[in-house]
Order: C-alpha cells, then structure tokens, then sequence
C-alpha cells in the first residue's frame, strides 16, 4: 500500500483531495520564492512567504500525521525563522539547500501521486548551510 491509499484509508477523500491540491500548489511557488531569497530587494517577502507555506505544509501534514513531511517542515520552518534575524540576500549556499529541500517535496508530491511509499528524506537535507555568509 502506498502513501496515497494510506491516507485515503485513514482520511475524507475530500480532505485527502483538497491537501494534495494545496500542495501541489506550495511547491510549485517554492522555486521561484527560493531565488528571489537570492535578491536583496525581494528578499524579506520571499523568506516571509517561504515561511507561511511550511509553516502550512507542517499543519497539514501534521493533521495528516505525513511523518517525514512534518519533520522537514518543522526543520525548515525553523531554518527560515533564524533567517529573519540576518539581513539579505541569502548565500547561494542557502538558495541551493533550499532547491534541494523543495526537490524533496517534489518527490514527495509524485510519491503522493503515484501511490509509492514516501521517499526517505536526504540526510544532506539535515545539515544546514552557513546562513551567516552573505
């Protein structure tokens, strides 16, 4: 049995249906908002709005009890919460972590998809990157 048919046993189909919507269209706004980190000019509204979607991501998937897609989600979410507190723009270090956390999601999104078992998280996910050098 895969992730999808999991949730679907455990959960409103509608609920499971309106999740995989919403996610579909976090991740496909993660990419550009994670380069725009990149640009002093629009550097704080992308952390903010980077922020917001695994800040929902980690609501939903915790809702959704999505193990890893919590876990990350709380990573991350704290990761960017520490950005707030250093002036842009993000290293490119920061922005190529970022489109590898977002490539996750992705995978997790055709795992969702497809019905697979979810993808085990990347351990290089888990370390961050100096966010001090910008």
């Amino acid at each position: 049995m895969g992730a999808r048919r999991d949730l679907e046993d455990n959960y409103d189909f509608e609920i499971v249906d309106e999740f995989l919507d919403h996610y579909a269209m976090m991740v496909e706004i993660m990419e550009p908002l994670i380069i725009d980190l990149g640009k002093k000019e629009r550097y704080d509204h992308a952390l903010d709005e980077l922020f917001r979607i695994f800040h929902n991501i980690k609501s939903a998937s915790g809702f959704l009890k999505i193990a890893p897609m919590i876990r990350l989600s709380t990573f991350v979410e704290d990761s960017l919460e520490a950005m707030r507190f250093i002036d842009g723009p993000a290293n490119q270090e920061v922005v190529d972590w970022l489109i590898d956390v977002n490539d996750m999601y992705i995978q997790w999104q055709e795992d969702l998809k497809l019905d697979n078992p979810m993808t085990r998280v990347k351990f290089s996910l888990l370390k961050l990157p100096d966010m001090e050098t910008f």
